[in-house]
């Protein structure tokens, strides 16, 4: 009665959920079903980190007493660098080029200049930096930025050849304004061309050098306001460099030269030098070489200065790889990079220009890469990098991201990861070492692995918004290397480049095992070992998944899954690939007009693999081709250990492979999954005749070269659905209108080049999409749970597999595993993306799992191996021993909508319709803190999450519009609110849609600047000091002050104040270091402040004198007069 009762409410349920239009909103009975923890005052979107390497950098500024590192992008980025693990990244709104910075040196601030013309004063002094102020210029474009040492007044060169200075602390523009017409001679009547270089004399601050394009340098006397000395070369002129006693400095031009000049000898440059360049013996001038973009010129108190220079080879040069070159003495060491270099600078022990600089390393920024390099060691070694820039080093073509791993997971990676480090590194610690590390309470470990486009699957440590890496697995060792032999890449393979692409990753964080797809269609199962062994032979199975349709409205036996009774090799085969088809082109996998069959997109190495300790090839599963067609990518994934199975589907259907027994246990095409229930009309696949095993003499295999090469290529739409059948990262559903939009020069490995998919197969291809074990009700009214497969499609069908285990043990082994499809759960809207599982109380049912043993161990070991072999039981509900009523519910989500569908009545209790108009993305169930939830990303950029089990939206943010396949391809939810997506080719965006993590982010963050005590000046010496010739210094707030210099022309530039005035830049850094700094510029405040009053009694008390002695001179002279005397 008590079942009955149930049943009819579950009914009801059902049809109230279905009545109400958006039934988002859930009725009175169904909140009474069960109490939802979760409310949307638990959800808030924001960006936690960026990590990796900047994308498109532009320019590179360092602060030498703090220790920081700043790099600007062409977007607009600017990324900020302290010690390992304390980063930030900032963005300018406008977007534009960041083509100079300048650090105001231990003061916590930086000057940015963009291409777009303006400039911007950032405060460092909190934990998120903040833009104080802004200068926009509306008449002359910017070219170079130069700020003196613990100076206020910065130098601004423009394209025009005028040099205009700004305060930097009010950030407006001083009246006093250096113009080309008068920096250069009278007598010259073309323009100098840009500014390319401004700096101060190090030892007399009066002193200006200004470099034109042109060649032409000037001396500029500040005070006099005119050009002491002019120096003309008849090359362009690239970067200028001071010697540190101010008497000589140093260009780089055009033609690979660099000019010395003394100050004072204006006529030819002291000496010429071309650091590449063949010197005749005839005594001629060098062949010219390529320019020198930048040089800098550093000396050492007991050797011989550093001239360090990017640029210069010659030109005979092809094909030479970028270099940075170190001239030290007599020696010249020339530095090859991986990339081209965008800027560099050498690292010095003081920041005072007018002392011996003591240089000890140089950074180097590379389009692609951040290189420091040790001066002080033999060789110039170069730093080992501790910063996670190597995120690109192979594009990222998937990735994962899970939170809360098993707690020694990160250590057993590191430890097999800590052997791949390479050797050679300088022995120093890492350079740039300022800020300090956050305070963070999030201590769950969280892992992020990426896929790369050459095989690789590197692991990272994401734990406490860090990212380090642990270890990197090279997937292609796998397979033979390719020869250049054309014919035979374009018979069998599928990809034009990078076929060893990931393109979807299956792993079990408890058992440790990996399961790897890849872009030729083929699947790579890894066990983890701490031991290394070697593999004689590669165990392989090849599976022949074809798609077929024939005349009939159902499948005969056999004949719409491909072929299931081809010979598939079996476990106790010493080498697989001699019991399965051919692994390797040759005359019987080919029919008399070339038609391949049989044939695998990559080979497998036939030699022995020597396997290092961590992830070890287990088996190697490929599909083949079949009569011709080419296998079709795989779109789906799945792995299990507690059951030993592996799935994995595409356009033609699934196979499931049982991983422990080396044999393939299911080959069915999609239309056999549903048997005799099959809801969709399909056509036949007309003019295809059916096809027959290989081996034959091929007479009656359909002939690919009657059929127009329009229907090999390209991609087909089926209800907004796009699928690539031959080239794809991932299957992915994309509307048709947002297509050409998409960036694909960075999927250039998802590209189509073939295609098996003809027009008139439209209606009946249905690929399979998702994946999930459980263990729960196979079908309606069962009354007891059992491990099952559930089966999502393109057409949005939920199909069952039961699944029929042997018992653990050495049964496992050598009993056959059972599998049964089990009939329809359901339908929805869309692709099916995820599938999740709850009990009756709402908790979330994870797959059951194996944990990790030695599968390598010996003796003792491997005693403990066989007890943990044996297979965990899993957590389940009451519902297994109590009556039916008490039931497991099953979550569904597809591209449009969700779904919890009561089990095992499989009624359906609540719906709810995510979205009419766009497409999800990428959904996942994600465990938080206090419950669980649908998280959703769509297509239109909107973050969504959804109650559970009722389906209530908690949270909707419009975050990021779709702009290309790479965030659609890596955009990942994990548990705890975390999810992540790759924000361009070379950076991770981690993002959270936690409350209780924005909260405590500002805590989790590191802080940039510390107090630190400025170095002391250089001591002058007696003799300096009393005959001159030590630094002189300039007043420039009484030269370029308003009092002197007056007011700027008003239309020159326009002054935007920033969210925080300069007071903000003082009090905004929250924590202990702040305190210590507020404090600091507090007593420096008062100092000032103290020192201004004791000034201004001196000035009283000098007045007070004057006017004494003025009225006593005045008593004096009218002492003895008489009153008719005045």
């Amino acid at each position: 009665m008590k079942k009955f009762n149930i049943r009819k409410v579950l009914d009801g349920l059902k049809e109230q959920a279905s009545s109400s239009a958006s039934s988002g909103q859930s009725g009175t009975q169904e909140n009474n079903l069960m109490q939802e923890t979760l409310q949307s005052e638990n959800f808030q979107l924001c960006k936690t980190v960026r990590h990796g390497f900047p994308y498109q950098p532009s320019s590179m500024a360092h602060d030498p007493v703090q220790k920081i590192l700043a790099i600007g992008t062409q977007s607009g980025a600017l990324r900020l660098f302290g010690r390992p693990g304390v980063e930030c990244y900032c963005q300018h709104e406008s977007g534009a080029a960041v083509i100079s910075l300048q650090f105001l040196i231990n003061e916590g601030a930086l000057v940015s200049a963009l291409a777009d013309d303006s400039v911007h004063l950032w405060n460092l002094r909190q934990k998120r930096p903040a833009i104080l102020h802004s200068l926009k210029f509306n008449r002359e474009r910017i070219t170079f930025v130069h700020l003196p040492f613990q100076s206020k007044w910065l130098y601004i060169g423009t394209e025009k050849g005028n040099i205009h200075i700004v305060n930097v602390e009010s950030f407006t523009l001083s009246g006093y304004v250096i113009m080309w017409n008068k920096a250069i001679e009278l007598s010259s009547k073309a323009h100098p061309g840009p500014v390319v270089h401004i700096s101060d004399n190090p030892m007399d601050e009066g002193k200006l050098i200004i470099g034109y394009e042109s060649g032409i340098v000037v001396l500029w006397d500040l005070k006099s306001k005119k050009a002491d000395y002019r120096y003309t070369y008849d090359e362009a002129i690239h970067s200028v460099a001071w010697h540190h006693e101010g008497k000589q400095f140093i260009c780089s031009h055009s033609d690979g030269t660099l000019t010395i000049w003394n100050i004072k000898g204006q006529g030819k440059p002291f000496q010429t030098i071309t650091p590449h360049g063949k010197q005749p013996k005839d005594g001629k001038k060098p062949e010219p070489c390529k320019p020198i973009l930048k040089v800098e010129y550093k000396t050492t108190r007991l050797g011989d200065p550093f001239m360090i220079l990017s640029g210069g080879l010659s030109y005979d040069t092809v094909g030479r790889r970028p270099c940075l070159t170190v001239m030290h003495g007599k020696s010249t060491a020339v530095l090859e990079m991986d990339y081209p270099i965008v800027d560099f600078l050498t690292l010095c022990e003081t920041p005072y220009p007018n002392d011996f600089q003591e240089p000890y390393a140089v950074v180097v920024l590379l389009e692609k890469d951040l290189v420091v390099i040790d001066l002080a060691q033999n060789g110039y070694p170069i730093f080992e990098n501790p910063y996670p820039l190597t995120i690109h080093e192979s594009p990222v073509t998937c990735c994962e991201y899970y939170a809360d791993c098993p707690v020694d997971l990160i250590p057993a990676l590191y430890s097999v990861g800590s052997r791949q480090k390479r050797q050679g590194y300088s022995k120093k610690e890492w350079p740039i070492s300022g800020g300090n590390w956050g305070l963070g309470t999030q201590s769950y470990p969280e892992i992020i692995i990426t896929g790369h486009a050459d095989g690789t699957v590197k692991f990272w440590d994401a734990s406490a918004i860090m990212l380090q890496v642990l270890y990197k697995l090279k997937t292609a060792k796998v397979f033979e290397k390719s020869r250049n032999n054309k014919e035979e890449k374009q018979n069998t393979e599928i990809v034009d480049e990078d076929p060893f692409a990931i393109q979807i990753m299956a792993w079990c964080p408890e058992s440790r095992m990996l399961c790897v797809a890849g872009v030729s269609a083929n699947l790579i199962i890894y066990r983890f070992s701490k031991q290394e062994i070697t593999t004689e032979v590669v165990q392989l199975l090849e599976v022949r998944l074809q798609y077929e349709v024939n005349d009939m409205e159902s499948p005969p036996e056999g004949g719409g899954g491909g072929d299931r009774d081809l010979p598939t090799p079996g476990a106790a085969s010493p080498s697989p690939q001699t019991t399965g088809p051919p692994t390797h082109p040759s005359s019987s996998s080919n029919s008399s007009d070339g038609v391949r069959d049989n044939v695998p997109c990559l080979k497998v190495r036939s030699t022995p693999l020597k396997q290092s300790p961590g992830y070890q090839v287990d088996l190697v599963v490929q599909l083949v081709w079949v009569s011709g067609e080419p296998p079709q990518q795989i779109t789906s994934l799945a792995l299990n250990s507690s059951y030993g199975l592996i799935v994995f589907g595409n356009s033609n259907g699934l196979a499931v492979v049982d991983y422990l027994q080396k044999t393939v246990l299911l080959n069915l095409g999609t239309v056999e999954l549903y048997g005799s229930n099959d809801p969709y009309q399909r056509q036949p696949r007309s003019p295809r005749k059916t096809r027959q095993p290989s081996g034959g003499n091929g007479k009656d295999c359909y002939q690919v070269t009657d059929l127009p090469p329009s229907r090999y290529l390209g991609v087909f739409v089926k209800r907004d659905v796009l699928f690539f059948p031959a080239k794809m990262s991932r299957k992915l559903s994309l509307p048709t209108e947002l297509k050409p939009d998409l960036d694909y020069r960075d999927n250039s490995f998802s590209r189509s080049r073939s295609s098996s998919v003809t027009s008139i197969d439209k209606e009946a291809r249905e690929a399979i999409t998702s994946f999930h074990f459980c263990e729960t009700f196979a079908r309606k009214g069962d009354s007891i749970i059992t491990p099952c497969l559930y089966v999502g499609t393109s057409l949005g069908t939920v199909l069952a597999v039961a699944l029929n285990l042997p018992p653990a043990g050495e049964q496992r082994l050598l009993q056959p595993v059972i599998v049964l499809p089990s009939g329809t759960l359901g339908r929805l809207k869309g692709s099916i993306l995820r599938m999740a599982f709850l009990d009756n109380t709402g908790t979330f049912l994870p797959p059951a799992f194996e944990l990790w043993y030695e599968p390598n161990a010996v003796g003792a070991d491997s005693e403990e191996r066989d007890k943990a072999r044996k297979r965990r039981p899993v957590s389940v509900s009451p519902s297994t021993s109590q009556e039916l009523q008490e039931s497991q519910y099953a979550v569904v989500c597809s591209e449009k909508q969700a779904k919890v569908i009561a089990l095992p009545s499989q009624n359906c209790i609540f719906k709810h319709s995510i979205t009419e108009t766009s497409f999800v993305l990428r959904a996942d169930v994600v465990q938080m803190n206090i419950g669980n939830c649908v998280a959703c990303f769509c297509a239109n950029g909107h973050i969504m999450t959804l109650s559970l089990p009722g389906l209530r939206p908690l949270l909707d943010v419009n975050y990021l519009p779709l702009t290309d396949m790479r965030i659609a391809r890596t955009f990942c939810f994990t548990n705890l609110g975390q999810a992540m997506y790759l924000t361009s080719p070379t950076e991770i965006q981690r993002i959270t849609y936690s409350q209780e993590t924005c909260e405590n982010l500002q805590e989790m963050l590191g802080e940039l600047f510390t107090p630190v005590e400025t170095p002391e000046a250089p001591n002058r010496g007696f003799f300096k000091g009393l005959f001159g010739g030590g630094a002189t210094s300039l007043d420039r707030e009484e030269l370029f002050g308003e009092m002197q210099a007056g007011k700027a022309s008003r239309g020159l530039a326009q002054h935007i104040p920033g969210p925080q005035g300069l007071e903000g830049m003082k009090g905004a850094a929250s924590g202990v270091v702040a305190d210590l700094a507020r404090a600091r510029i507090a007593l420096d405040e008062r100092g000032q402040k103290l020192g201004e009053l004791d000034e201004r009694t001196a000035a009283m008390l000098a007045s007070a004198d004057s006017f004494g002695k003025h009225a006593h001179d005045m008593m004096l002279k009218c002492k003895d007069k008489k009153w008719y005397q005045f």
